[in-house]
This record gives C-alpha cells, structure tokens and sequence, in this order.
C-alpha cells in the first residue's frame, strides 16, 4: 500500500511558507546567537540548515508558477519584496 501524495494547493503553499520562515529563523539564530565548539561545526549546521531550506523553497516556487494562490501576507520574510514590506508597515 503506497502512501497518498499530500495535496499540493493553496494550504499546503502556506505551510511551506512557514516552515521556510522558520528556517530563516533558525539560520539568523545560527549566525548570530548559537554557540559552537568549532567553526567546522558551525558550518556544518549551518549547511545543512540552508539544504533543507532550499528544497523547500524550490517546491514552493514549483507551486507558485504553476499557479496555486496564496496571499502576499503569508509569504516568509525572505521572499517578501521592498514593497510588499512597506505596504505591511503601513
């Protein structure tokens, strides 16, 4: 028995969009707070952090051309543009 596809609509786009916002949080946690015995180590979370992270964006881009909607608001920080961003402030 093979396990059934996850539909890829609107809900599932959001939810990657979270998980890609969480990813960039955890990447700025890395660089800026997280202690490390070494550099090496360092980089070694850190590379596999922004892995993970860019698989999902690639699906989600895939998602986003090919049509699924989703809202401005719920787009991770990283993908939001200048623009977009100010009219959030406002």
């Amino acid at each position: 028995m093979t396990k059934a596809a996850p539909p890829r609509d609107k809900y599932f786009l959001r939810s990657l969009h979270q998980e890609i916002d969480f990813y960039d949080r955890k990447l700025a946690h890395v660089n800026t707070l997280a202690d490390f015995a070494t550099q090496s180590d360092r980089k070694e979370t850190e590379g596999k952090l922004v892995t993970k992270r860019a698989a999902l964006e690639k699906i989600a881009r895939e998602l986003a051309a090919s049509g699924v909607e989703f809202s401005e608001a719920d787009l991770p920080r990283s993908f939001r543009t200048e623009a977009s961003s100010a009219v959030d402030r406002n």
